[in-house]
């Protein structure tokens, strides 16, 4: 297969691995010819450029600041990354060839590019559907359903799904919700893509520098928050639960990562003087991976009043490094399936302030952490590996072919 992969977000080696390019690395490794053209935001990049990465070409394009900005500048980046994005393709890649343009949601007004980019290549179309906007924004506040924004952006949405020959949903309910939601969509163009991750072998330590490091204490209980922190992360549970447990002499909270709501922790663990908590900016990736070998348990949050099924990735980390995982989210989500069939951890509902601070106590506690994270391990060795989505993506080619 010659693959174009669409991204909004692509780091660059030294800079950590993500699943899309755990999944880019692993087409290559599969015999398949990939490039990557990934809207660049302008505080990383002052100009476009286009080199070898990870061993294939990747097309950097400048096209604004979409992450860690206000609503009203990612909104305008929104805008814009279509038509940058156009012209950077057409001045770099006008003598390609390719077979499929693979692409993600969010954002979803990439439906012009996606259709002017199976034109030009004559090629077929795949989207891996991570997101579902604008009602997730709807669902914490964002946007009000039925204003103006609500509904451009919804008109972007089916144009989207439309722009697709197939669409991979992460999970049975995210596949569900939007059959139920556009009843216009043929169901046989829904499939299950779920997220997958490349495992290392190296996932225990008895090495406890990062610990040493931040003033952690060997026989403490950590507990991890790792990556964006953003409203839909529910930060204020997050606050509650460093408050309510600030004299808890075995549990230690850590978060790592960056986002529009990091501030409230700050703001709590400082006003406070709450010596078990510590908020750390975004690290390099041996440094993270050495917190995964070293914490207790994974934590994973999600606003309460959600209605659509968020799947969140972050838990593949955890399960990778056999972390039991403590996830407190919304009832609508078949998360909590994967928590309770995998037998990797506890799953409350993140409404429930009382009973999250509760199950956080208990697993402090708990001698059965170290199975929790095991049963994680074996879980995603046997159904979320990364050559799944290598055969998926394989299969939906053949199928395009006959």
């Amino acid at each position: 297969m010659k693959i174009l992969y669409i991204a909004t977000s692509f780091p660059k080696q030294n800079k950590g691995d993500t699943i899309y390019t755990d999944l880019a690395e692993a087409l290559k490794e599969a015999g398949h010819h990939i490039t990557i053209a990934v809207s660049e935001q302008a505080k990383n990049l002052k100009k476009t450029e286009f080199k070898k990465e990870r061993g294939f070409n990747v097309l950097r394009i400048v096209t604004g600041n979409y992450y860690d900005v206000g609503i009203f500048e990612k909104g305008i980046t929104t805008l814009k990354i279509p038509f940058i994005m156009k012209r950077g393709i057409s001045k770099y890649l006008r003598d390609e060839q390719f077979d499929i343009v693979l692409y993600e949601a969010p954002p979803v007004t990439n439906a012009s590019l996606v259709n002017w980019v199976k034109k030009k290549f004559k090629c077929s179309s795949y989207l891996m559907l991570k997101d579902i906007f604008p009602q997730n924004a709807v669902d914490i506040g964002v946007i009000k359903k039925n204003s103006l924004i609500y509904k451009f952006f919804k008109m972007k949405e089916k144009q989207l799904y439309s722009s697709a020959d197939t669409i991979g949903c992460m999970s049975e309910g995210n596949r569900s919700y939007i059959l139920k939601e556009n009843p216009d969509l043929e169901k046989n163009k829904i499939e299950i893509f779920p997220n997958t991750k490349r495992l290392t072998s190296e996932f225990y330590t008895k090495e406890f520098t990062m610990r040493g490091k931040y003033g952690i204490g060997k026989s403490d209980c950590v507990f991890l928050f790792g990556g964006n922190m953003g409203k839909p992360q529910y930060i204020d549970l997050l606050c509650e639960a460093v408050f309510e447990c600030k004299d808890c002499d075995n549990i230690f909270f850590l978060f790592v990562g960056r986002g529009t709501e990091k501030y409230k922790l700050e703001n709590v663990i400082k006003n406070n003087k709450i010596q078990n908590a510590l908020v750390v900016d975004n690290l390099p990736r041996v440094e993270y991976e050495q917190i995964l070998k070293e914490i207790d348990v994974g934590l994973i949050i999600l606003d309460p009043k959600f209605t659509i099924p968020n799947y969140p990735s972050r838990i593949l980390s955890y399960m990778e490094y056999s972390k039991p995982v403590l996830a407190a989210t919304d009832m609508t989500t078949d998360f909590k399936e994967l928590i309770n069939s995998s037998g990797c951890g506890k799953w409350v509902f993140s409404g429930d302030k009382k009973i999250f601070i509760e199950e956080i106590k208990n697993m402090a506690n708990d001698s059965r952490l170290k199975q929790m994270g095991e049963n994680g391990r074996k879980y995603i060795v046997e159904n979320l590996y990364l050559d799944k989505s290598v055969k998926i993506l394989e299969e939906y080619f053949k199928r395009e072919k006959r």
